[in-house]
């Protein structure tokens, strides 16, 4: 009952933590984004100056990029082989980090009128897992990724020549368990 407010909670933090230090940073892994007051908040901690990184698999009510709204936002959408269900939210906190996994989109059904559940990642190996390999190389990805364009298109991503091809879900199995290998 308390999952949306504590979400947007977190997303005014990160706008004000900009304000002050100018170090607000978000990251989100879903499959949908289509609540209005979530979105508003995303638009409001992107006009503060935070920067937003947004892999949205599925449905994205956002339009990343408009001037004066979401200019410091970006979303892409990748499907591969997997249909990847990870729900990653990420918060910088000036250095606080705070790692969230779960099984909610922030769809108004998800938010209202299901049980749904988030918890933080406590255990400093498995964050700065999906901190410096999971959420990253999604975000990189430029085989399988399509980038939101403003007007709600899609455009393929394609390496660019000299660019290492990043295929996310190639990396996942290649790289699957390697968070839990010994050091």
């Amino acid at each position: 009952m308390t999952l949306k407010r504590e979400l947007i909670s977190r997303i005014d933090r990160e706008a004000q933590r900009q304000k002050d230090h100018g170090d607000g940073y978000i990251a989100f892994k879903l499959n949908g984004l289509l609540d209005k007051e979530v979105i508003s908040a995303l638009y409001r901690a992107s006009n503060a100056g935070v920067k937003i990184d947004l892999n949205v698999r599925g449905l994205c009510a956002l339009r990343p990029g408009i001037k004066g709204v979401s200019e410091n936002i970006k979303v892409n959408s990748i499907v591969g082989r997997f249909l990847e269900h990870a729900r990653i939210l990420y918060f910088r906190n000036g250095g606080e980090e705070e790692v969230f996994l779960g099984s909610s989109d922030l769809m108004p059904r998800n938010l209202h009128r299901r049980v749904e559940v988030l918890f933080p990642v406590l255990d400093e190996q498995y964050r700065r897992m999906l901190v410096d390999n999971i959420i990253p190389i999604h975000l990189r990805d430029n085989v399988k990724s399509r980038d939101l364009l403003p007007d709600g298109s899609y455009i393929k991503k394609r390496p660019k020549k000299g660019d290492e091809r990043v295929d996310s879900q190639e990396w996942l199995i290649k790289n699957r368990g390697i968070w839990h290998e010994e050091e």
